[in-house]
C-alpha cells in the first residue's frame, strides 16, 4: 500500500502513542490471516481418513481459503473506506472464528469447502486489509517499522500454531481442534477492538456557518460514490498489460504462486510417510516459520543496499530459483535431520521471495501506479493459488508418492525464476535501446532548432524593412550632423 503524505490525510500522524497498540492488534490479525491456512494442513490426514476424501479433494480446503483471502482484497478495501478498520476486523474475526467452529460438525468435504474455505477465507481477507490500512493512518515516518512488526505476525503465529494444532489433534481429534481453533481466532475481535479510529486534532472555526454541517451527509455520500467508482477503475485497470515489465513479472509470479503453497500443505503428511512422528512432522512448519521470521527483514536490508538495489529484479529471480531448487532436492531426503535442513532452506527461500515480491512490483510500476497494479496482481493470483495444491494432491492420488508433488512444484517454480531472469535481461536491453533512441531523437530536435535559429539570424533583411528604416536613418543622420542643417538654412533665405 502506498504511503499517503500528511497533507493528503488532512492531519499529521502520531507515529507512536496508541499507534503501537494498534500494531499489536495488527500483528495478531495478520498472524492469523497468513498462518491459519498453513496450520490447517496438520488436520488434513485425519480429515481425509474420516471423510474418505482424496489428496486432491483435501487440498482444495487451503486453496479455496487462500484464494478467497486474496480475491476479497478489493471488497475489503471498499468496506474499510466506508466503515473504518475496527468494525471490519471484528467482523472478519467473527466470520472466521464462527466458520471454524461450525465446520467441526461437518460430515462432507463440500461442507468444509464452504465454511472453512469461502467464509473463513473472506473473514481473513477483512482482517488482513483492514489491519494494513489502520497502520497507514497512525504512522508516516515510522511506517516501514510498523508494517514490518505487523507483518512479522505471519511467521510468529505459524511457529506457535503448528505445534499447538498437533497437540489439539492428539487430544481432541480434528473436530475438537477446529472448534478450539475457531475460539482462538475470535481473538481477532479483541485485536480489532484495539484499532480505534484516528481522531485528528483540528481547531473548530467559529465563523463556519451551520449550512456546512447540514451539507456534510450529502457531501459524504457524493464522495463515497466517487471513491467506489475510483476503486473499481483502479482494481480493473487493464492498461497494465501494455507494460512489458508488468507482463513479465506477472507470468513469473503466477508460476511461483502455482507451486508455492502445495509443499507447505503436504509437508507434515510427507514427513509422516517417512516414518517420522507426528509431533516432529508438525515442528517442520515451526522451523520454517521461525527461519522466515528473520529472513524477511534481513532480505529487505540486503535489497536496500546500493549493490543489490539496482539489480533487485535479478535478486528476486535468484530467490525464486533457490526456492524451486529446494523442492527439487526434497524427494532425495530420507532422514529427519535432512528434512529439518530442507525446512530451514525452505524458510530462507520462501522469506526471500515474499520480502521482494511487492518491492519488485513497486520498482517496475512506481509508487503512484503500485496500488492499482497490486490489486490486479492479487486478483489474478487467485487462480494459480486455487489450482496449485489440488493439482499437487492429484499427483499423489495417481502415483501414490509425494515425490512427484515436490518435483512438479520445484520444476514449475524454477521455470518461473529462470523465465524472470532471462526476460528481465531482454527487457532491460530493450529499454536501453528505447532510451538511447529517445535521447538521439531529442538531440536531433535540439540540433535542428539550433540550425533554424542560426539560419534565421543569417537571413538578409527584407526590402520592406529597409524602406521602413530609411526615414529613421535620415532622421538619425540629421540628428548626428547638425552643421548641414545650419548650412542649408542661410541659402534658402
Amino acid at each position: 500500500m502506498s504511503s499517503a503524505p500528511a497533507d493528503e490525510l488532512g492531519y499529521k500522524p502520531l507515529d507512536g502513542g496508541w499507534g503501537w497498540v494498534v500494531v499489536v492488534g495488527a500483528h495478531i490479525s495478520i498472524g492469523f490471516a497468513y498462518s491459519t491456512s498453513k496450520a490447517l494442513s496438520i488436520f488434513f490426514r485425519d480429515i481425509q481418513e474420516d471423510l474418505g476424501a482424496s489428496y486432491s479433494q483435501i487440498a482444495w480446503i487451503s486453496s479455496i481459503m487462500l484464494a478467497a483471502m486474496y480475491a476479497g482484497g478489493p471488497v475489503s478495501s471498499v468496506l474499510v473506506n466506508r466503515f473504518g478498520s475496527r468494525p471490519i476486523v471484528i467482523l472478519g474475526g467473527l466470520m472466521c472464528g464462527v466458520s471454524m467452529a461450525i465446520s467441526s460438525f461437518g460430515n462432507s468435504i463440500v461442507y468444509l469447502y464452504l465454511f472453512i474455505g469461502v467464509i473463513g477465507g473472506c473473514g481473513l481477507s477483512l482482517n488482513l486489509n483492514a489491519s494494513l490500512t489502520i497502520i497507514s493512518k497512525y504512522f508516516l515516518a515510522r511506517r516501514p517499522l510498523a508494517n514490518g512488526l505487523a507483518m512479522a505476525g505471519s511467521p510468529v503465529f505459524l511457529c506457535i500454531l503448528a505445534p499447538v494444532s498437533q497437540y489439539l489433534l492428539l487430544k481432541f481429534g480434528w473436530r475438537g481442534s477446529l472448534l478450539i481453533l475457531g475460539g482462538l481466532i475470535l481473538n481477532c475481535c479483541v485485536a480489532g477492538a484495539l484499532m480505534r479510529p484516528v481522531i485528528p486534532s483540528r481547531e473548530p472555526s467559529s465563523c463556519a456557518p451551520q449550512k456546512k454541517v447540514e451539507e456534510q451527509p450529502i457531501m459524504h455520500k457524493t464522495k463515497l460514490k466517487e471513491s467506489c467508482m475510483n476503486n473499481a477503475k483502479k482494481f480493473l485497470d487493464l492498461t497494465f498489460f501494455r507494460d512489458r515489465g508488468f507482463v513479465i513479472y506477472l507470468i513469473g509470479n503466477v508460476l511461483f504462486i502455482f507451486g508455492a503453497y502445495a509443499p507447505i500443505v503436504f509437508l507434515p503428511a510427507y514427513a509422516v510417510t517417512k516414518g517420522i512422528e507426528e509431533y516432529n512432522a508438525a515442528y517442520l512448519l515451526s522451523i520454517m516459520g521461525f527461519v522466515d521470521m528473520f529472513v524477511r527483514p534481513g532480505t529487505g536490508l540486503i535489497a536496500n543496499s546500493k549493490w543489490i538495489r539496482p539489480r533487485i529484479q535479478y535478486f528476486f529471480s535468484f530467490a525464486i530459483v533457490f526456492n524451486g531448487t529446494c523442492h527439487l532436492l526434497c524427494p532425495l531426503i530420507e532422514s529427519y535431520a535432512f528434512l529439518v535442513t530442507y525446512a530451514v532452506f525452505f524458510g530462507v527461500s520462501f522469506g526471500m521471495v515474499f520480502a521482494l515480491i511487492f518491492e519488485c512490483l513497486m520498482d517496475l510500476m512506481g509508487s503512484e501506479r503500485f496500488p492499482s497494479a497490486v490489486g490486479l496482481v492479487t486478483i489474478i493470483e487467485c487462480f494459480p493459488m486455487l489450482l496449485g495444491p489440488p493439482v499437487a494432491g492429484l499427483l499423489v492420488d495417481i502415483f501414490g508418492d509425494y515425490k512427484y508433488l515436490f518435483l512438479m512444484c520445484g520444476s514449475v517454480i524454477t521455470t518461473g525464476g529462470l523465465f524472470l531472469f532471462v526476460m528481465n535481461i531482454y527487457n532491460y536491453h530493450v529499454l536501453d535501446k528505447e532510451n538511447s533512441t529517445k535521447d538521439r531523437k531529442k538531440n536531433q530536435k535540439a540540433i535542428e532548432k539550433q540550425d533554424q535559429v542560426s539560419v534565421s539570424e543569417m537571413k538578409p533583411i527584407p526590402e520592406a524593412a529597409t524602406a521602413q528604416t530609411e526615414p529613421e536613418s535620415k532622421e538619425n543622420r540629421a540628428q548626428k550632423d547638425p552643421c548641414q542643417v545650419s548650412a542649408e538654412t542661410p541659402n534658402k533665405m
